[in-house]
């Protein structure tokens, strides 16, 4: 079994990222510019866009993040990401999901300048990518993507299944292992609550995504052996043996699952740290879009 071990492929990928920044910066540019908003108090939402925030630093990055209390109504909200799709030295725009309740998280989505939409949520995007067009690929799939190419992991002709059908990660994921790409040209299967016998699916798979934000939901009766195992889910469970009474588990039950397994991502330290690369590097190309144009 060997590790899929997204704090190696990340901090390459953040090299990479630094060395360009340095030569815009270099060459008389100015960096590129990441904006943050975040509403309210959640705590798992701080910490993603703490972790965004200082990413930006690390890399030489502009970074402005803006916070609201979880009561600012949606008009104020929209309002403000206008103004930031208006102002020419922004290149990329997030709202760090989920939203309160009051406020219509598609409409946010779709008032964001797709130029500037470096979490590739926009339906612009989105159509594009469908389509296989240069545009944001949403930052969790495409981090996925960037870490099998890392550890030149060929997937054509696989049988894959993604758990999951969200339009953040499942479908999205599901268009990219399925396209006539490396990493890429897998036949692929899309499970999610209604689906029947979703185990023997599994068994089958040369690759399973979990995505379904439900703890340890794969088992190791689910897995064949040799499987390649992509790990989406952070999930918060009581433990006995951490200060703050809890930790992170994946939507693998990774301890009995490894095991059998060619390669796996860990809970903490895999997909997440892939996800704030791709971003990164979203932004840089909606620098390199913005400076060119």
């Amino acid at each position: 079994m060997q590790l899929l071990d997204g704090k190696v492929v990340s901090q390459h990928i953040k090299e990479e990222i630094k060395k360009q920044v340095e030569q815009l910066t270099w060459a008389g540019k100015r960096p590129p510019h990441l904006v943050a908003i975040l509403v309210g108090e959640n705590p798992a939402s701080k910490a993603y866009v703490g972790s965004k925030v200082k990413t930006c630093a690390e890399l030489g990055f502009e970074s402005t993040l803006i916070s609201y209390d979880a009561a600012v109504t949606e008009s104020e909200l929209l309002l403000k990401i206008k103004e930031f799709n208006a102002n020419p030295s922004v290149d990329g725009i997030l709202v760090q999901l989920p939203l309160p309740k009051h406020i219509s998280e598609d409409k946010v989505i779709e008032t964001i300048d797709p130029g500037k939409d470096v979490d590739g949520f926009h339906p612009v995007n989105l159509g594009k990518m469908m389509l296989s067009l240069p545009t944001f690929v949403p930052a969790t799939p495409y981090g996925i993507m960037l870490m099998l190419q890392h550890y030149g992991i060929k997937t054509a002709g696989m049988n894959c299944v993604v758990i999951g059908r969200s339009n953040i990660v499942g479908t999205p994921m599901s268009l990219l292992l399925s396209r006539n790409t490396e990493p890429g040209n897998c036949t692929v299967t899309m499970c999610h609550s209604k689906t029947k016998d979703m185990k023997a699916l599994c068994k089958e798979a040369d690759i399973i995504v979990a995505a379904i934000g439900k703890p340890r939901f794969v088992t190791e009766d689910m897995v064949k052996e040799g499987a390649i195992i992509i790990d989406v889910g952070i999930n918060r469970v009581e433990s006995t043996e951490t200060k703050s009474g809890f930790r992170l588990v994946g939507d693998v039950d990774y301890e009995n699952v490894a095991p059998k397994c060619s390669y796996i991502t860990p809970v903490p330290g895999g997909v997440g740290l892939m996800t704030i690369c791709a971003l990164m590097k979203n932004t840089l190309l909606a620098h390199a879009n913005h400076t060119q144009s």
